[in-house]
């Protein structure tokens, strides 16, 4: 059996995990140069308990259980889940008590564990820094935060190890059918791919990957937020994730601890006119809706010498605001898996097994056979966590761990020339590989050295190096050796 999905995002990644453990052909297709480097890449990166989506919804049957999967599933791909907790804070007063109740219930009713109710002083001693102006507080437990890019990535990685084709700086232009059904799907490089199913997991371009192949979806409708980096200084001040109450607009503006110990702020809430996806621009009026939120929390979270960086990500929703997930009518052999709002990271992996395990083994009756031995992949070393005794054997055994590139976040030679040799192509991989240029100085001391590793370990040019794709050029002209 052969099968292809389509976007390389956290969805498809883990789409494409799975499957490699059964016994088929398997292609994973992505159009960027790197895997999770759309909406994966730029969102608050928190792993949710379940409590904000409707009972019913495909939101709700799914965030839940896919929270309780990071725990296997961050062993099998070795990648870092912190369980910081989450308040969802309130003033106190007689609605807000009202929207705290609410959502504990509706948390309880969609199988959220480790919720409770806590007031003034065990939210104190949670949160010594927050405004005394917030009584009580939503608490859940089992809220966490991730890397999703590196889940991306390492699922990936372990499709591939277990003989998945991976695909990538490659897009989906057009197909083939016989009747209901399709037979080859066809890249821009020319790549033509016999098919027996194919999984779109496009992203923000869901709806227009379905147009290809003759299948009609609901309007992606897109939703910019913005964010603001903090530097690392910041995170002594916060230890959770701090939510307001959430309304029609969703979650609200929070502050979310980063897993490499920096903190962000936002994100805003604003509906694209159109089909924008480059729209990824930030405003000086949404990064003061942002300041002032965190403010709001945290009086002194947001002080300028902190910040670090804007950003903005965008995401896909449907007109009725929860996940499409459903096998087409026209084309009997696709299954689309879009409108991957929030919480779609979290709900991810239990996404990856409603799919395999009962869209296509139960709906489609197509009878998977798992493979006898499955591989997962094993811990990529960081210096910068490792004992002075660690440190020590590590630099003894390959003197370019003790050199160190990115001051910032402590990333050494060996982890960036392991990086690249992992598949890592662009600045922007070996970034979100690595963690290098995250930091404070954004890449102002470290981006020449990264780039003449690039170069060296792909045999091209420095000046050939790029940012992310094949038009963001670095350099405009020979550079001298």
């Amino acid at each position: 059996m052969k099968v292809a999905v389509i976007g390389g995002g956290i969805v498809g990644c883990l789409l494409a995990y799975e499957l490699s453990k059964y016994d088929l052909e398997l292609f994973l297709i992505e159009k960027n140069n790197d895997f999770g480097q759309g909406v994966t890449k730029a969102n608050s990166a928190i792993i949710h308990g379940g409590y904000d989506d409707p009972p019913g919804s495909m939101r709700a049957k799914l965030c839940a259980d896919g929270n309780k999967k990071y725990d296997i599933l961050s062993k099998e791909l070795s990648v870092q889940i912190k369980r910081i907790g989450s308040l969802v804070v309130s003033d106190g007063l007689t609605d807000s008590e009202k929207k705290l109740e609410e959502l504990y219930n509706r948390g309880t009713k969609n199988g959220v564990k480790g919720l409770s109710i806590i007031g003034r002083d065990k939210l104190q001693s949670i949160e010594p820094n927050l405004d005394k102006k917030y009584k009580k507080a939503l608490y859940c437990e089992s809220a966490a935060i991730s890397e999703p890019w590196m889940i991306a990535v390492s699922a990936a990685k372990a499709a591939g190890r277990n003989g998945a084709k991976l695909i990538t700086g490659d897009s989906v232009i057009d197909s083939t059918s016989k009747g209901n059904r399709v037979r080859t799907v066809i890249l821009s490089s020319g790549k033509e791919i016999e098919v027996d199913l194919v999984l779109n997991a496009a992203g923000v371009y869901f709806d227009k990957v379905a147009k290809i192949f003759g299948v009609q979806t609901p309007e992606v409708l897109l939703v910019k937020g913005q964010y603001l980096l903090l530097d690392h200084l910041a995170s002594e001040l916060v230890n959770t994730i701090i939510f307001p109450l959430p309304s029609e607009k969703g979650k609200g503006k929070l502050i979310v601890p980063t897993i490499d110990g920096g903190i962000l702020l936002g994100p805003t809430s604003e509906a694209i006119d159109g089909f924008k996806p480059e729209d990824t621009r930030t405003t000086s009026e949404g990064i003061k809706e942002v300041i002032n939120a965190g403010e709001e929390f945290v009086h002194g979270i947001s002080r300028p010498k902190w910040f670090i960086k804007t950003f903005a990500g965008l995401r896909p929703e449907t007109p009725n605001k929860d996940f499409y997930i459903k096998i087409a009518s026209e084309k009997t052999n696709f299954i689309t898996v879009g409108g991957m709002r929030s919480p779609g990271l979290t709900a991810a992996p239990a996404v990856a097994d409603y799919v395999v395990e009962y869209l296509i083994q139960e709906k489609m009756g197509i009878r998977l056979i798992k493979k006898d031995h499955f591989k997962t992949v094993a811990s990529g070393l960081r210096i910068k966590e490792l004992s002075f005794e660690e440190a020590s054997r590590k630099i003894e055994e390959d003197s370019s761990f003790g050199r160190i590139i990115c001051q910032c976040n402590q990333v050494s030679e060996k982890e960036i020339r392991d990086a690249i040799r992992n598949g890592a192509n662009t600045l922007d991989d070996v970034k979100f590989r690595t963690r290098a240029t995250f930091g404070r100085c954004q890449g102002g001391f470290c981006t020449w050295k990264i780039m003449k590793i690039i170069s060296e370990e792909h045999n091209i040019p420095i000046e050939e190096v790029k940012k992310n794709d094949e038009e963001s050029e670095l350099l405009d002209g020979k550079v001298r050796p």
